[in-house]
C-alpha cells in the first residue's frame, strides 16, 4: 500500500508540473493552440481519480469504480454506432452483461469471467434483435454491439480481476499497467505531434505514426525499467519485456479503436469531433493492455 500511495503521488506531483506548465505557455503564447493538449490533461486528471479508487481502496470500492468506468465506455461506443428502434432491446441485454461480468469477479469464477462474454453474449446476443423482428442491419448491428462489449466491457474488466486474482500484488500490479500505458499514449502523442511523418493509418488517425510507435516503445520499456522493481514482484526480464508488451498492444489498441470510429461514423464530422472530448479516447489502449498482460502473467506467474 505504502508503494501505491509514493506512486500516485509522484503521479500527482507530475500531473500537476504538467498542467501548470501548460497554463503558463498558453498565457505567454495565446496565438497557439494547446486545447488538445489541455483535453488529454484533463482525461489523465479523470483517470488518476478512477484509478485511485481501484488500488487505494479494498477490492469492492476498486470493482464498483471499474464496473462504471465499462459502463460509461461502452455508452460511449453505443453512442457512435446508427441505431434502429429494434438495437434498443440490444444495448439493454449488452449493458446487464455488464454486472454478471462483474459478478464472476466478485465470487473468483475465472471459468465463467473468462468465457462468458467471448462465449455465451456472443451465441444469445442476436436474441434480442430477432424478437424484435428486425432484420435490416442484423449483422451490423450485432456484430458492432459484440465489438462493443469484448473491448470495453470483457477486456477493461480484466483491470478489476487482478486484485481477485492476487490480492497481494492485484493493486499495484493494476497501477503498474495503467501508469505504463498511460506513459506509452501520452509519449506516442507527443512525439506525433511534433515530430511523427510517417502516418501509420492516415484515414483513421493521423497523429498514429511510426515514429510515435518507436519512441514510446523505446520510453515506456526504459520507464517499465525503473518501475517495476518498486510495483511488481517481476523478475528483470520480465519486467523489461513488460514495458514491451505494454507498449505494443497499447498502439494496437489505439489504432483498432480509431479505425472502428472512423468506421461507425462515416459521414458524421460534427460527432467524430465530439468523442475526441470523450474518455474512450483515453482508455482505449487499456483494452488491449489490461487482457494481454494479465494472461501474460498469469501464464508464466503461480502467483496470478
Amino acid at each position: 500500500m505504502n508503494t501505491t500511495i509514493v506512486t500516485l503521488t509522484m503521479i500527482f506531483i507530475v500531473l500537476s508540473s504538467v498542467s501548470f506548465v501548460f497554463l503558463f505557455l498558453r498565457r505567454r503564447e495565446p496565438e497557439k493552440d494547446f486545447s488538445h493538449v489541455f483535453l488529454r490533461v484533463k482525461t489523465w486528471w479523470g483517470m488518476l481519480v478512477v484509478f485511485a479508487m481501484a488500488t487505494l481502496f479494498n477490492p469492492i470500492v476498486s470493482l464498483l469504480s471499474l464496473m462504471v468506468l465499462c459502463f460509461f465506455a461502452l455508452k460511449e461506443y453505443f453512442s457512435m454506432m446508427k441505431t434502429r428502434r429494434a438495437d434498443r432491446r440490444l444495448f439493454l441485454w449488452s449493458y446487464l452483461a455488464i454486472p454478471l461480468q462483474f459478478y464472476w469477479i466478485f465470487i473468483g469464477w475465472y471459468g465463467m469471467f473468462i468465457v462468458f462474454i467471448p462465449v455465451y453474449v456472443f451465441l444469445f446476443l442476436p436474441l434480442p434483435r430477432l424478437l424484435g423482428k428486425g432484420t435490416s442491419g442484423f449483422l451490423r448491428s450485432v456484430s458492432s454491439t459484440q465489438w462493443g462489449l469484448m473491448l470495453m466491457v470483457f477486456g477493461l474488466s480484466h483491470l478489476a480481476y487482478y486484485q481477485f486474482a492476487t490480492p497481494q500484488y492485484g493493486a499495484n500490479l493494476v497501477l503498474f499497467l495503467v501508469v505504463l500505458t498511460q506513459i506509452n499514449d501520452m509519449v506516442h502523442y507527443l512525439i506525433s505531434l511534433y515530430l511523427g511523418k510517417k502516418k501509420v493509418v492516415p484515414s483513421a488517425n493521423p497523429l498514429i505514426t511510426w515514429e510515435g510507435f518507436i519512441g514510446a516503445l523505446l520510453i515506456t520499456t526504459a520507464a517499465s525499467y525503473f518501475i517495476y522493481p518498486i510495483l511488481t514482484p517481476l523478475d528483470m526480464t520480465f519486467g523489461i519485456l513488460s514495458g514491451v508488451l505494454i507498449s505494443c498492444t497499447g498502439f494496437f489498441g489505439s489504432l483498432t479503436i480509431s479505425v472502428l470510429k472512423r468506421d461507425l461514423l462515416i459521414g458524421d464530422q460534427e460527432k467524430f469531433n465530439g468523442l475526441k472530448k470523450s474518455y474512450l479516447n483515453r482508455v482505449d489502449s487499456l483494452t488491449y493492455t489490461s487482457p494481454v498482460f494479465f494472461h501474460v502473467i498469469r501464464y508464466f506467474y503461480d502467483f496470478m
